[in-house]
């Protein structure tokens, strides 16, 4: 994967305003990938929460795969007409699906499957995350600095992870995401305009956390970077993110199950356990 496109997903991932933003949205249909390092992974998560009032919510762990031959989208499948859902739930964006199942995989991912699922079995489907709502809310919790350093730090691991990316070119990628930060990190203009000061803001919070190109992707596992890491900085941000997902993702959910609704949702693994916690004490 071209780290262009990478860079591309990433700032789909993002909040965005204004005409540069308009123009990355255009190309979501084509140039959103998801990452492909996911050959044969172990069993796929799955499990059901009955909910009062009559409906369910069945929760999938999946990973980025495009490998139509990966084990777990039979597993997916299994778990759908199991649960025989009512209304599907799915992470990253719409891009639709494709004319047969291998392709659609092969374009779009687990997310992608989900949906082309859904329409066989002509169930309505629903996006579950909302990366401008979960920046607006981490706005109200952490100053403008703190903020944008964890979100290019985010970002920059998501492209050395998936394509692998050299120190030089993880830099190269660093540069480009703070000169159009300005369109997806609304509000953090004044701060971190280079690369630089991104390196002064890295070593001011994460003081023993090694070099930055090669921060460790647990840290951005919200539900375990609290156990992964001595920096109060990635601690603090993975509980705002947290306690965002329990108040924006499961009020969504239990909603719907309330309802009489069996809910099909499927999420990154790390996404399980803070959301299936939360609705076992519903």
């Amino acid at each position: 994967m071209k780290v262009s496109s990478v860079l591309l997903a990433a700032a789909l991932a993002l909040p965005a305003t204004g005409a540069f933003a308009q123009s990355y949205q255009s190309f979501t249909a084509t140039a959103y990938r998801p990452s492909v390092h996911s050959a044969r992974p172990a069993a796929a998560t799955s499990f059901t929460h009955r909910v009062a009032g009559g409906g369910s919510v069945t929760y999938f762990g999946a990973t980025c795969s495009q490998d139509a031959r990966n084990e777990q989208f039979a597993q997916l499948r299994q778990a759908f007409e199991a649960s025989r859902p009512t209304v599907v739930f799915f992470e990253k964006p719409d891009c639709g699906v494709d004319s047969t199942e291998a392709a659609t995989i092969g374009r779009m991912g687990e997310s992608g499957y989900v949906r082309y699922l859904a329409q066989q079995h002509q169930v309505p489907v629903v996006r579950l995350d909302d990366p401008q709502a979960e920046y607006a809310y981490l706005q109200t919790k952490v100053d403008a600095e703190r903020l944008k350093l964890y979100y290019l730090l985010r970002q920059t691991q998501r492209v050395r992870t998936s394509t692998s990316a050299s120190k030089a070119t993880t830099i190269k990628a660093l540069k480009q995401l703070i000169a159009n930060s300005s369109y997806f990190l609304p509000g953090t203009e004044g701060v971190i305009r280079n690369v630089t000061e991104f390196e002064l803001a890295y070593q001011k919070y994460c003081p023993a956390g090694g070099k930055w190109w090669k921060a460790p992707a647990a840290w951005f596992d919200s539900s375990a970077a609290t156990a992964s890491t001595s920096s109060a900085f990635i601690k603090e941000m993975s509980v705002a993110i947290n306690e965002f997902r329990e108040q924006y993702t499961n009020r969504k959910l239990t909603e719907r199950a309330q309802a009489g609704e069996r809910v099909f949702v499927v999420v990154a693994p790390d996404h399980l356990p803070s959301q299936a916690t939360s609705l076992a004490s519903k």
